[in-house]
């Protein structure tokens, strides 16, 4: 069986048992907070042993590195850029999955060298599953898609500044007047695959935590959008770029990079702050 049906096989099973029988059905003691504000389940460290076990047993020999597990023990992220890494997103959009409500997904990742190789974005509840192959293009449930866009003018913006300050959100979003712009739905596996299925245009994201993004960064540049680092670099697994702007085409990242990359919405200072 190819490798794109064992891992989607995977999910589909890790899905099936562990996730959804509990959606809207978790009891309090199963949910806890692992840091400040970051809220971790019972599904989430099940789901992603489920996933590691099933992934060391393709015998690829590649290094697993999962989000719960780097959250014990962050020594795992060292190198991370380096070899051959499975990563794992084993309940992703874990906040709105205890509030009972969409979107949340799962996501794996194949990475070389830090350069994402193939990529899975699992949607339990629609049971739509994206993946993407590095020079192989990208498909939707089995089928080729290319990033499309609505007629929309202004386009849609989805802005990631939860985490900045109110002074600091304030400037992007008065930056990004000129677009249609509303919160992410604080779910990368549901904002990738919105932009290349044309529910939104552009996503701004503040943290780039490797689990949430190298199977959507892959995924959206291989259906023809593109994703970069706020300089413009290339999106990078254990690179030093900060923050990631992406868009369903390249003339729109360059509508959006001259909006929100500029003096006027001071995400280059903060880059230099966060560092």
């Amino acid at each position: 069986m190819p490798l794109y049906e064992q891992v989607s096989l995977l999910l589909r099973e890790v899905a099936g048992d562990v996730v959804m029988p509990r959606f809207r059905l978790l009891a309090p003691e199963e949910i806890d907070e692992k840091s400040p504000g970051e809220i971790v389940t019972i599904v989430d460290r099940e789901s992603e042993t489920r996933l590691a076990d099933g992934l060391a047993a393709l015998g690829l020999g590649a290094r697993i590195v999962g989000e719960e597990a780097a959250a014990r023990d962050p020594d795992l992220l060292a190198n991370i850029g380096e070899g051959l890494v499975w990563l794992i997103d084993p309940l992703d959009g874990t906040a709105n999955f205890v509030e009972g409500r969409a979107p949340f997904g799962m996501m794996v990742a194949l990475v070389e060298d830090g350069e994402p190789r193939a990529g899975w974005i699992y949607d339990p509840l629609a049971g739509r599953l994206c993946h993407a192959e590095r020079g192989g293009g990208a498909t939707c449930d089995g089928a080729p898609v290319r990033a499309r866009t609505a007629s929309r003018n202004p386009p849609r913006a989805a802005l990631g500044t939860h985490f900045l300050s109110e002074e600091r959100r304030a400037r992007v979003h008065a930056a990004a007047a000129p677009l249609d712009f509303r919160p992410v739905p604080r779910c990368a596996a549901e904002s990738y695959p919105r932009l290349v299925l044309g529910q939104d245009d552009i996503a701004l994201f503040q943290r780039i935590l490797p689990w949430d993004h190298a199977a959507g960064v892959l995924f959206l540049t291989e259906a023809g959008g593109r994703a970069t680092h706020w300089d413009g670099r290339p999106y990078r697994v254990g690179g030093s770029g900060q923050g990631m702007l992406a868009a369903a085409t390249p003339d729109l990242w360059r509508v959006a990079a001259d909006l929100l990359l500029g003096a006027e919405a001071g995400l280059a200072e903060l880059e230099i702050l966060d560092r």
